[in-house]
């Protein structure tokens, strides 16, 4: 895999980072996969395998590092943009996603899995982490209420971009091209069986990506996609598809909530009181447009769940930050009573 930086999606914003000794004696590459025990690597050079160590900073598919002539790390790059989650379960980390990405291409499918609440939440990502979404409805060819589904889309943010689309078929998923610009990174994101990877096949102009039929019993797709992956499409772009996420828990998003349920801020302005909660309130403007039919109440729901979800994630992982540091401030006093104990033995 011996590709260009343009090809691997090399930018000015990374190129303003690197001194000109730096740049002269050093390689560039790019994290394409992570593994249990090691980052794959792409750069001019060809493949390189960085095997996972403590003193290594934590790394997901998309960041740009820098090797000496060893291959040895020498330091991460400053990151255009991060997609990050609280891990799944009751375990109390942050887990990278991707990292470098311009356009989030959030897919959804037009059939029973269809729900807006879960675009919302896709859109939260994608605003907070400071990157352009893209709602791409698949399935086209398998709903007779496209147009309604689109335009309940589009009813979210009049200004918001959504393509429905046949992802197995080239000229429907032509308008996506137009995002597909060399140089450029996106990444695909959506639940499992939407439809992901045939759309990644179809932009990439190969078969790279298994993919499975929908069961017949509710239309539903099936689970293929096991590990994030980079695909390089003709056009010069770069493609992250990920697996679907059962749970996409939001571990950092104020900014992204404000932005993705914007209407409801511009409301909440209008409110009697500057700290309410449009749980009741007398002078609720917000609530005061549910009940005008201006604003659903489904919306409103989710803004309070996401909302919800954030502080007890915030507050979840602050906690278990501050016992990190404690702890690691506890080792640091420690050091020398056990470096002497050990001459002393």
């Amino acid at each position: 895999m011996n590709l260009s930086l343009s090809q691997l999606g090399w930018q000015a914003f990374f190129q303003q980072q690197l001194s000109l000794q730096e740049f002269e004696q050093l390689n560039i590459a790019r994290v394409i996969a992570h593994h249990r025990n090691e980052y794959v690597l792409a750069s001019e050079q060809g493949k390189h395998h960085l095997p996972l160590t403590v003193a290594l900073p934590a790394m997901t598919i998309g960041d740009w590092l820098l090797l000496n002539s060893d291959g040895q790390f020498v330091r991460l790059l400053e990151r255009k943009s991060v997609f990050k989650r609280k891990a799944a379960g009751s375990q109390l980390a942050e887990q990278l996603i991707s990292a470098n990405v311009d356009t989030l291409l959030i897919v959804s499918s037009l059939n029973q899995d269809f729900k807006l609440s879960r675009i919302e939440r896709y859109l939260t990502l994608a605003y907070e982490a400071g990157v352009d979404p893209v709602v791409v409805l698949t399935k086209l060819d398998l709903c007779d209420d496209a147009e309604d589904k689109r335009r309940m889309v589009q009813q979210l943010d009049p200004l918001l971009i959504v393509e429905s689309v046949n992802a197995l078929d080239d000229n429907s998923c032509k308008s996506l091209l137009s995002w597909c610009k060399p140089g450029k990174t996106l990444a695909v994101m959506g639940s499992s069986g939407v439809g992901k990877s045939t759309l990644v096949n179809t932009l990439s102009g190969e078969n790279g990506q298994k993919t499975a039929a929908i069961r017949e019993d509710d239309s539903k797709g099936r689970h293929t996609t096991t590990a994030r992956s980079m695909h390089f499409l003709p056009s010069g772009a770069v493609l992250i598809d990920t697996p679907g996420m059962r749970e996409l828990q939001l571990s950092d998003g104020e900014d992204g909530i404000r932005r993705t349920f914007a209407d409801i801020d511009v409301l909440a302005k209008q409110c009697r009181f500057k700290d309410c909660q449009h749980m009741g309130e007398p002078g609720c403007a917000v609530e005061l447009a549910i009940n005008s039919g201006e604003l659903e109440s489904r919306r409103l729901a989710n803004y309070h769940k996401l909302q919800a979800e954030l502080r007890r994630n915030t507050s979840s992982l602050q906690e278990r930050r501050a016992k990190d540091r404690e702890f690691g401030k506890m080792i640091k006093r420690l050091a020398p009573v056990i470096r002497h104990n050990k001459k002393g033995y």
